[in-house]
């Protein structure tokens, strides 16, 4: 029923910049917060950024300035604009949605490669 589906990774060079999109179905979005993950080889995954319910959001250090969550509702779709890209960006980002009432619910998508590179 539930699926996030994650688009918009490849191949960028160094500087450059890119657009994830997570395209979120069979779950009422708007009481979801959401948030993009990151996994990197021999790595654990870490937290990049998180957007709520009321649209408040958070970034890791390693990325404020450079990446920007944002959703769209009425899409049922969160974003992640990546600038500036540098090589240790490379990893495979997740989206996931999260809630905690009435009871806990997760869910994971699948995952989209981001290779920074010269």
């Amino acid at each position: 029923q539930v699926q996030l589906v994650e688009s918009g990774g490849g191949l960028v060079q160094p500087g450059g910049s890119l657009r994830l999109s997570c395209a979120a179905s069979g779950m009422t979005f708007r009481f979801y917060d959401m948030s993009w993950y990151r996994q990197a080889p021999g790595k654990q995954r870490e937290l990049v950024a998180g957007i709520t319910i009321d649209d408040n959001t958070n970034y890791a250090d390693s990325v404020k300035g450079r990446f920007t969550i944002t959703r769209d509702n009425a899409k049922n779709t969160v974003y992640l604009q990546m600038n500036s890209l540098k090589p240790e960006d490379t990893a495979v980002y997740y989206c996931k949605s999260e809630r905690r009432r009435p009871v806990p619910l997760s869910y994971w998508g699948q995952g989209t490669q981001v290779t920074v590179s010269s």
